[in-house]
């Protein structure tokens, strides 16, 4: 009896663990399981495990006039999963109905059927998110103590209880502690399968999210969609991948590229459907893909909406080659795929007004430098238009010159060698303004002159050295120029031995991080925004001086390569 007993135990386990397996696929499960079941969901959980209570009930072994069941692997699942109302409601439910069926352990096991469900919720809620098998095990095998305690409690005569105990004590505090640990493993074991999927499908569309973002930065063109497109084919197992606008396709790759060609009209009524309403649509079967090759070997198809601006500009679509099987996992990974080429396309739309908001700026900080200028130039070649018109016709080429270069170096990079042409260009207005009392002097290495940088640069330290170094000192002073390529960065000086900067400016200016004030002039400001624009912290800017004793600037250019915006000023 006692091994038969084990044997008919097992079997009922067996069909409850099989009902576990079909439970566990179910969303309303996955809900509960994540803590997102509503109050009605709740209900027909007790329902539903006070009715496996139930069962465990009719499938036992009538032994000495009581039954040796498996009611309490129902309820003590509903409390471990649902937690201790779920466990108690579901107790009531399958605890009331034993005790309606009598006996002299009626009463006793419909009590101890109450109590295990509340005590195994309360452990399912200690051990949220970590009911492991053995603590599971353990549990089921604590409250089937618990019930046998309770039958020597209640049940009378003592004597028909102990003698009962003995004979099914064992058997159903191992069984039943057995078939709970199962049944828990069985619907967790389902859930942590499905975040696996998960997480692995989330790796995978981020790999392509990011395969793909240098593409769509773009835009949504034939040409990006159909490399967008080959991607996502050569990282999935998906029978093909289509992109479109809201008018046509834009690429196809994979099955039926044949005569699924770019530039046709789209034809998928989900795909309209997903157009107009923003959510993913399905087709489900060949007729709802629409496709009228009757060998097409598409037979479903997810269509993910392409979301930008408030407003959906296209699909992603993903294919099938069997009808009905696009799968859970296939519906979270074209969503998150069609989430993250969404973002890409708002990243590269702002990337595009940056584009036009810095290129504003190097505008509006180019424009502050020429009025300026200008002024100074038109009065000197005033001055010797009367005096020595052929210097003063000198210097109106020069300053043509130096205009020209102005205009076509603004909004690129150059190299040193143009760009010191430039400096020569403005040097002419300046040598002939100041005549003795200024010196320029180059030191700049060969390999510099080759090195690119952005136009505009030098020139405004040039002119900032003798406007507030050379030109306040009542001696002769002089600018030294000097370049060369240091460590893969062109380290480029420009000194004065003219006033100098006070220390109390000079301290305001590093401790603020302010590389000018309105005091030092313009030229400064302009070029450490520009380089902060260009280069980031890439690039370096100091300044070092000292009263009396003059001023240098010292600047570090990184190569063209490493401009984080090199596309607004350099086409190409």
């Amino acid at each position: 009896m006692f091994w038969r007993l084990f044997q008919d135990l097992a079997l009922n386990i067996s069909v409850i663990v099989t009902i576990a397996y079909v439970m566990s696929r179910t969303k309303l499960f996955k809900r509960m399981l994540r803590g997102k079941a509503n109050i009605q969901e709740k209900m027909f959980l007790v329902i539903l495990f006070g009715s496996i209570g139930i069962a465990g009930t009719y499938s036992g072994v009538e032994i000495k006039g009581a039954l040796a069941n498996s009611r309490v692997v129902g309820v003590a699942v509903g409390g471990m999963l649902g937690g201790p109302l779920v466990g108690i409601a579901a107790g009531i439910l399958a605890g009331g109905h034993r005790a309606i069926l009598g006996g002299f352990t009626a009463v006793a096991c419909g009590i101890a059927t109450i109590v295990e469900g509340g005590i195994a919720g309360f452990f399912g809620r200690k051990f949220s998110g970590n009911l492991s098998w053995k603590r599971s095990l353990l549990v089921g095998m604590g409250i089937e103590i618990v019930q046998m305690l309770l039958i020597l409690i209640i049940a009378k005569p003592f004597l028909a209880a102990w003698d009962l105990v003995k004979d099914i004590g064992l058997p159903m505090i191992i069984m039943n502690g057995v078939g709970i640990s199962i049944f828990t493993t069985v619907i967790h074991g389902s859930l942590e399968e499905e975040e696996r999927i998960g997480a692995v499908q989330a790796q995978k569309a981020l790999h392509i999210a990011n395969l793909t973002l240098p593409i769509l930065r773009l835009g949504l063109t034939k040409e990006t969609a159909s490399r967008v497109a080959q991607i996502i084919y050569e990282q999935t197992d998906v029978a093909a991948v289509a992109l479109t606008d809201r008018e046509q396709i834009l690429a196809h790759v994979g099955k039926a590229s044949d005569h699924h060609e770019a530039g046709h009209k789209i034809q998928t009524m989900a795909t309209h459907q997903a157009l107009e309403s923003g959510d993913l649509k399905l087709a489900a079967t060949r007729v709802e893909i629409g496709c009228p090759e009757p060998n097409c070997p598409l037979f479903s198809a997810l269509v993910v909406p392409l979301h930008f601006q408030q407003s959906i500009v296209g699909t992603l679509k993903i294919y099938r080659e069997r009808a009905r099987a696009i799968s859970p996992v296939d519906w979270e990974f074209g969503a998150g795929l069609g989430m993250l080429f969404s973002t890409q396309l708002e990243l590269a739309s702002l990337e595009a007004r940056a584009r036009l908001v810095n290129r504003a700026e190097l505008k509006a900080l180019q424009a502050q430098v020429n009025p300026h200028f200008l002024f100074n130039a038109l009065n000197t070649v005033i001055s010797f238009s009367r005096t020595d018109p052929e210097k003063a016709r000198h210097l109106l080429l020069q300053l043509g010159d130096f205009f020209r270069k102005n205009l076509k170096s603004g909004e690129k990079f150059v190299t040193l060698r143009e760009e010191c042409e430039h400096i020569r260009a403005y040097l002419a207005i300046e040598l002939a303004r100041f005549s003795e009392r200024l010196t320029v002097r180059e030191e700049i290495t060969d390999e510099a002159l080759n090195w690119r940088l952005p136009g505009l640069t030098l020139q405004p330290l040039v002119e900032n050295a003798i406007k507030h170094g050379i030109y306040p000192l009542n001696i002769p002073g002089e600018v030294v120029i000097s370049a060369r390529v240091e460590e893969d960065m062109l380290l480029i000086r420009i000194g004065d031995d003219g006033v100098g900067i006070s220390p109390e400016k000079l301290s305001c200016i590093q401790a603020g991080g302010e590389v000018a004030t309105s005091g030092l002039g313009i030229g400064l400001q302009n070029v450490a925004q520009r380089l902060n624009i260009l280069y980031g912290q890439k690039a370096e800017f100091k300044i070092k001086s000292k009263r009396n004793e003059g001023t240098e600037v010292v600047l570090k250019i990184p190569p063209v390569a490493a401009a984080d915006r090199l596309d607004i000023n350099e086409e190409g």
